[in-house]
């Protein structure tokens, strides 16, 4: 958490309740701990619900080999076909192709299948790096929600598909600070954050809910909460839910393997958008990243952190040029401080 930033530890706070449902009366940790044991709990009962263990054939294809792999129903993800392959296998692979379809490494497989595995550097490039686009806007909801101590209201509210040529991934967070401007050691420590989840290289587990089981989940977050009903109803009345760690988040993804797959990544801009209620106090944050194992010199790195520090527009059709260009001066003096 910040320790030294004036604005985040010192402010006079007002809490600000913004769901009559998601009022609660736990802390932080004890809201991270709850939503874990109702993960947990769900895992478990759809584990049980199997029932008797039937078994399917996987056949992996690489450049390199074939193999025909016999695993669980249901259960067996790409991921753990990796760890018959190949240990090095298990730590780049970023996305899994089913019969031909993008697949999370942490889905369970479902029937006898075709299997391969893409890296960072594989040809089928667009869905890759949507993969890994996405997981770094979820993780970026990690570090948000890691960055704050516990007098600070924070929701995450939802973060956009992934576009690469935006030059950004984001994440649209409320925060209640009304005029919260980030110093340049706020977002040198928010990108700390990151770069130690990507250290970790935790896995990006997969789970898919009913929306009954997502709405107690998420009954501490007022904008999740109104969310779930419209996200189940436009995906078979289920809802995909991921988790890092400890931190859990509703994403239609796929995602990447693991958060290992992340390699140099910056926090570098916070704007305040605009919204119907003021009060909401939501705050675009955005960052850039590259995959662990790419090559890239210090001076085409910082190309990319300027760029991505721009206004990212997308969804935004309020903001115009001059709010944009004094919004940047705003974050350029914040910087030098």
């Amino acid at each position: 958490m910040f320790q030294g930033c004036k604005s985040l530890c010192f402010g006079t706070f007002r809490p600000q309740q913004l769901h009559k449902k998601c009022v609660s009366s736990l802390s932080k940790s004890e809201i991270i701990q709850r939503r874990n044991v109702l993960f947990n709990e769900e895992k478990k009962k759809q584990r049980a619900a199997i029932g008797r263990i039937e078994k399917i054939e996987v056949k992996y294809l690489s450049p390199q080999a074939e193999a025909t792999l016999v695993m669980n129903k249901h259960i067996s993800t790409p991921y753990d076909c990796t760890k018959h392959i190949s240990s090095n296998v298990s730590t780049v692979a970023a996305l899994a192709v089913v019969d031909g379809k993008p697949w999370d490494m942490n889905e369970p497989l479902v029937n006898d299948c075709e299997l391969k595995i893409l890296t960072m550097n594989t040809p089928e490039v667009r869905e890759v790096n949507n993969a890994f686009w996405r997981t770094c806007s979820f993780i970026l909801g990690y570090v948000a929600n890691s960055a704050f101590k516990d007098n600070v209201e924070l929701h995450l509210h939802s973060f956009l598909y992934p576009i690469i040529k935006s030059g950004s991934f984001t994440y649209d967070v409320h925060i209640n600070l009304p005029e919260w401007i980030p110093t340049q050691a706020e977002l040198l420590a928010m990108s700390a954050l990151f770069k130690n989840a990507s250290e970790k290289q935790w896995l990006c587990e997969r789970l898919k809910v009913p929306p009954n089981v997502a709405l107690d989940i998420f009954q501490d977050n007022p904008f999740k909460f109104k969310q779930i009903p419209n996200i189940a109803e436009k995906n078979d009345n289920m809802v995909t839910l991921y988790r890092i760690n400890d931190h859990i988040d509703i994403s239609k993804g796929p995602m990447v393997g693991n958060t290992g797959i992340v390699g140099r990544c910056s926090v570098t801009a916070v704007h305040k958008l605009k919204s119907e209620d003021e009060s909401e106090n939501l705050y675009r944050i955005q960052g850039v990243a590259i995959p662990r194992g790419i090559a890239i010199n210090h001076f085409a790195y910082g190309i990319l952190e300027k760029r991505s520090k721009k206004w990212n527009l997308t969804n935004l059709k309020w903001k115009s040029k001059s709010e944009q260009e004094e919004g940047e001066v705003k974050l350029e003096a914040a910087a030098s401080q």
